[in-house]
């Protein structure tokens, strides 16, 4: 075949066999010599030809084709799929539930790469056993691996990690790994990698302690931590609160959930994580008569144009800046450890 001249093998370089065959093909893809849906050499013909084992050879085309590049059709052989992405920087972005706001970083993500990058979004909704197999089918395929780490354990605890999934993640390349929205326990993962997180229990203590002026001038404070929700928040949440209370002498309440019959009091100030608990207070308080920021305060968990448009105050993480230092650091090949910025918004509801 045409494609064997164009293959180089350096049996003295210290690039595995079946990378080199991978990058063989990827060039002679971007330099014109292979197009779409030409035929290449079957593993046995290209084992032969360059005296190479045929489990060499196999590895490599189950890479290429992982990555869309080769196809297989039964019967037929192996056939050029895609001549387009193949130069650009290819990543796989791990996250554990579709929220608006995981997709707002990775929005923002993919629009600070630009065009020379493709980016598989993959969601593993906080399973471990989800995550590695995922990870496990695709670890040789990707230039950099973006993962937002979120798990539960069997009584639907928030943990960010598992000790499975630290060992597989300690398997990645560690230049190829970018860590977002937690980090990662010390000593488990070497510095030169990239993480931008949350610190999830100091934000929310600092963000209360700087709306502490409005807030003491309620009566209870109650946090609405969802105890079993099928995508569970880190406790540290309901720790920096608590540290909070407790320090500023603040009468203060945690629930798992706005009940339909909850009894509501004058004076109670509420702060919401998710989006159903929020709208239940709103129509509870509606119900009841109050006014919202002057007989009952609202918080709200993360900011959202809905949010803002209603005047609800907020705790957010910025995830335009967590998802463009993400993408920033990719391009510029940094490394570091970067904590997101966590703003209180305070609006009409306190």
């Amino acid at each position: 075949m045409a494609l064997m001249k164009f293959i180089k093998i350096d049996e003295d370089s210290r690039i595995p066999k079946y990378q080199q065959i991978i990058n063989s093909i990827i060039q002679n893809i971007s330099a014109g010599n292979l197009t779409m849906d030409q035929k290449i050499p079957s593993i046995n013909m290209f084992s032969e030809e360059f005296y190479l084992s045929r489990d060499t050879v196999e590895k490599a085309y189950g890479i290429l084709k992982e990555r869309n590049i080769i196809t297989s059709i039964r019967g037929k052989g192996y056939y050029i799929s895609r001549t387009q992405l193949i130069s650009k920087i290819n990543i796989i972005f791990f996250v554990n539930k579709l929220s608006s706001y995981k997709l707002k970083t990775y929005n923002y993500f993919i629009d600070a790469l630009g065009a020379n990058s493709h980016t598989d979004l993959h969601i593993y909704h906080c399973d471990e056993t989800i995550f590695l197999n995922l990870l496990d089918k695709n670890k040789l395929a990707y230039d950099y691996f973006v993962i937002m780490p979120h798990f539960k354990t069997d009584n639907s605890r928030h943990v960010s990690f598992t000790d499975k999934v630290l060992e597989a993640i300690k398997k990645l390349p560690k230049e190829k790994l970018i860590i977002l929205d937690n980090s990662t326990p010390k000593p488990t993962i070497e510095n030169n990698t990239v993480e931008i997180y949350q610190d999830f229990e100091n934000d929310i203590y600092e963000a209360l302690v700087k709306g502490v002026k409005k807030i003491s001038k309620y009566k209870k404070l109650i946090l609405i931590y969802p105890e079993s929700s099928i995508y569970p928040y880190p406790r540290r949440i309901m720790y920096g609160f608590k540290r909070f209370c407790i320090e500023n002498n603040i009468v203060f309440e945690i629930l798992d959930k706005i009940y339909n019959d909850m009894i509501l009091k004058k004076g109670d100030l509420f702060i919401t994580i998710e989006e159903a608990d929020l709208v239940n207070l709103v129509k509870r308080v509606r119900e009841d008569e109050y006014e919202i920021g002057t007989d009952i305060g609202i918080i709200s968990y993360n900011d959202t144009p809905l949010k803002e448009l209603l005047g609800i105050t907020v705790m957010s993480t910025d995830f335009k800046i967590m998802g463009e230092t993400a993408a920033k650091m990719i391009l510029n090949k940094e490394k570091g450890k970067i904590k997101v910025p966590f703003n209180f918004i305070e609006r009409e509801s306190l």
